[in-house]
């Protein structure tokens, strides 16, 4: 049980800290206005030059083939409700991290997922 405690915590930790570092990099690249070819060519052209994005990639690498390694091991019925540990930990990392303002309504979202994957904990014993 205890590599499937520590998959989890790299799933749910490295996934989150990876659409973070990734979220900051489109941030200093801006906004996508167009999805022509030439256009997004030149946006990812952009983001491979970024620090925060290779960061990002490389944590989103680490939380997949940790799920990858996890479904090896446990039912996916308990894989997945547990990932969605990640809604809570982004929603946090979001508004320490990135300063994103939170709402009441988004918070008591984040507190229905976070009870749902504790039902599917205990109903797991």
């Amino acid at each position: 049980m205890a590599r499937e405690i520590i998959m989890f915590l790299l799933i749910v930790c490295a996934g989150t800290a990876g659409e973070l570092c990734v979220s900051r990099a489109m941030k200093t690249v801006g906004e996508v206005t167009s999805f022509h070819p030439a256009v997004l060519l030149t946006i990812g052209l952009r983001c491979l030059r970024l620090k925060w994005m290779w960061l990002g990639l490389a944590l989103m690498a680490i939380a997949f083939f940790s799920l990858l390694g996890v479904l090896s091991l446990a039912n996916v019925s308990l894989v997945v409700p547990v990932t969605a540990l990640s809604y809570a930990a982004g929603t946090l990392g979001g508004m320490v991290f990135l300063r994103e303002r939170v709402t009441r309504k988004r918070w008591f979202g984040v507190v229905l997922v976070t009870v749902g994957v504790t039902l599917v904990l205990i109903g797991q014993s």
